[in-house]
């Protein structure tokens, strides 16, 4: 009597697990790109959410803030991981940079009267580099 056999034999267990890595090689270089453009997006919306802040700071108390204690108590919130600093804050201008761990990348902005920083160059405008 020949007994038949069930299941698969270790090449076709190999190859299949070649397959695997190899399409999971493939798909890291673009996952990682997604991941790193998210996160710029998420430190740029902080920015932009900072600004409205300063401002809003600015309309009260007619000088700029480089407290993000007193920006948080009037309701901004960062995104996790994103570590936003204020170099600046006067009653003529201020500047803000935004940097995190998963990118090389940073943000920054100034308005008014205050020294850019990093590669801001356009008063007003957040710029990624």
């Amino acid at each position: 009597m020949m007994r038949r056999r069930t299941g698969f034999s270790l090449i076709e267990l190999v190859m299949a697990m070649t397959i695997v890595v190899l399409l999971a090689a493939l798909a890291r270089p673009r996952l990682n790109r997604l991941t790193e453009r998210s996160t710029i997006a998420s430190m740029r919306a902080d920015v932009r959410n900072l600004a409205v802040l300063e401002e809003s700071y600015f309309y009260d108390h007619a000088v700029y803030t480089s407290d993000l204690g007193l920006l948080a108590s009037r309701g901004f919130v960062g995104t996790l991981g994103v570590q936003l600093q204020i170099p600046e804050a006067t009653n003529i201008g201020w500047s803000v940079s935004a940097s995190h761990a998963r990118t090389l990348q940073q943000c920054h902005l100034y308005v008014g009267s205050a020294a850019p920083v990093g590669t801001a160059t356009e008063d007003g405008r957040v710029h990624c580099q």
